[in-house]
């Protein structure tokens, strides 16, 4: 806003900027504590987004992304946003005041069959998780959130009672040495029991997975692959281990000489492998996330489920086929680190 209304950078707390000697960073700016002060987004969205124009494959269309809060008391080093831009300091809105802007968007966009509230762990708080549930079962809405893998059946249970339909659930390795290695703080133990009570609840999981975290080796990604096919969420996103500068991660792959390309993409606007162990090589790794996607969907299990889904309802089937689509055409232009760089 200071910088909006023209006051120079040099005077703009908490930001950082270039200048003939090199990058400047100013001092820090206090972090906003009473979030409920901030303006509702609705207005805005009300203007100026077209929710028919997005889609997302594990949710309803049209849907609607919204925030409760900010930062994450997690310690996962490989997350980029609490390290770099929210903290690790979870700094919420009041259940009222989510009401109250949840009411307005109802009212607003009618045409919405789904909320998504994209707080990095919008279950962090559970009294505070529970009590915004019970609020939004008096709207009648449909909504969503990220999730740990260690949220309690009676939590899980108040939610789907009053709305949730489905949880993005970060896994990210079936091995719990890296998991301990990431900082990750829910074991696989734990994460079983909590996929269990989410299907017995009913409630949809879109599950998440990194491959090639610290330390990975082929049994560890085998070991992953066939813990995801365990688990059997609804869904999958498999992603390849990133050490954004900024991150632990990042210092420490510098530190033990794991990094050995500066580019997290490739050529082709892909995800490209960065990291690379003396168990594991990039290509290894990289491979392994085709690998999984097609050991995971083309289970009897999952080609059931996605058949079913489409047998329903008319919409999800043209949308199922067309992500089908993307789906392989992804997997043939997606090429290995060495041929990305060749490009």
């Amino acid at each position: 806003k200071e910088i909006a209304e023209g006051r120079p950078l040099a005077e703009v707390k908490g930001i950082s900027y270039p200048t003939a000697g090199g990058i400047v960073h100013n001092p820090d700016r206090e972090l906003i504590r009473n979030m409920d002060a901030l303006p509702s987004v609705i207005d805005v969205y009300k203007r100026d987004l077209t929710v028919d124009n997005y889609a997302i494959g594990y949710l309803k269309q049209p849907y609607m992304s919204l925030y409760t809060g900010r930062g994450c008391p997690a310690r996962c080093t490989f997350c980029l946003w609490p390290q770099t831009i929210g903290g690790h300091d979870y700094r919420v809105r009041s259940p009222q005041s989510v009401y109250e802007e949840m009411k307005r968007a109802k009212e607003l966009f009618p045409q919405v069959k789904e909320f998504f509230f994209d707080d990095d762990t919008f279950t962090a708080d559970l009294p505070r998780a529970r009590a915004i549930a019970e609020k939004l079962g008096t709207l009648g809405i449909t909504w969503s959130c990220n999730s740990r893998a260690n949220v309690p059946f009676e939590t899980l249970k108040i939610m789907k009672q009053n709305g949730l339909r489905l949880l993005l659930v970060g896994y990210e390795s079936g091995n719990d040495q890296i998991l301990r290695n990431i900082k990750k703080g829910v074991k696989t133990e734990r994460a079983r029991q909590f996929t269990r009570d989410c299907k017995k609840l009913g409630i949809i999981i879109h599950g998440t997975f990194i491959l090639g975290l610290p330390v990975e080796t082929p049994e560890t990604i085998e070991q992953t692959i066939r813990y995801a096919c365990e688990l059997d969420p609804d869904t999958i996103q498999v992603s390849l281990a990133a050490p954004y500068p900024g991150t632990e991660l990042y210092e420490r792959a510098l530190a033990e000489g794991w990094m050995d390309k500066a580019s997290l993409v490739s050529n082709a606007g892909i995800q490209d492998c960065a990291l690379e162990y003396p168990s594991a090589s990039r290509q290894e790794i990289f491979d392994a996330v085709e690998r999984m996607y097609r050991r995971f969907y083309f289970r009897p299990r999952a080609v059931v489920r996605i058949l079913r889904t489409m047998m329903w309802d008319s919409e999800v089937r043209k949308r199922r086929l067309r992500e089908g689509a993307e789906f392989f055409r992804f997997m043939n232009e997606r090429k290995s680190p060495s041929e990305s760089a060749a490009a």
